[in-house]
């Protein structure tokens, strides 16, 4: 990140020829960028609800066996945009989004049928910016808004 111009780039597509799913976000905060990690912020209850909505128990501290758990259910992880100019972490902050390119991540991995979306944010960009542009020769995906579906899903269970 060039913080003196506000640039942000964001990571690689975490992804597996066994991939099914993509779970999207709009564009790493700060701390997920300085960790070089998706969700990587400790308040972030992603990893938290992952776990839990595939039965995986508590999310390990190891950021590596938590990529080979959504990897191991046939999920990818990835963000809409590439890069943008941001202060902060906001999405709302967002200016002179730069998409991925969806195409070539699509072809790599066939397998991939439905789009999550962690929230509004990254599915209006995908909407605005990716959605709408033509795919010859690819299937269509279905977007999907990755939610918990009771208030309490994300919370460790009782022992």
């Amino acid at each position: 990140m060039d913080e003196a111009k506000g640039q942000v780039t964001g990571s690689p597509p975490v992804a597996t020829e066994g991939a099914g799913s993509l779970v999207l976000g709009s564009m790493p905060g700060e701390a997920s960028l300085k960790l070089q990690q998706y969700y990587g912020h400790p308040r972030n209850h992603f990893w938290r609800l992952l776990y839990a909505l595939l039965e995986g128990g508590e999310p390990p501290a190891d950021y590596g066996e938590r990529l080979r758990f959504a990897q191991s259910r046939g999920i990818a992880l990835w963000d809409v945009l590439r890069a943008c100019e941001r202060q902060g972490s906001l999405d709302s902050a967002i200016r002179k989004p730069e998409t991925n390119d969806f195409t070539a991540l699509f072809r790599q991995y066939p397998g991939i049928r439905c789009v999550f979306f962690n929230g509004t944010a990254a599915a209006d960009f995908y909407r605005r910016h990716v959605f709408r542009r033509p795919w010859k020769g690819l299937p269509l995906r279905t977007p999907c808004f990755l939610r918990p579906a009771r208030p309490g899903l994300c919370r460790s269970k009782p022992s």
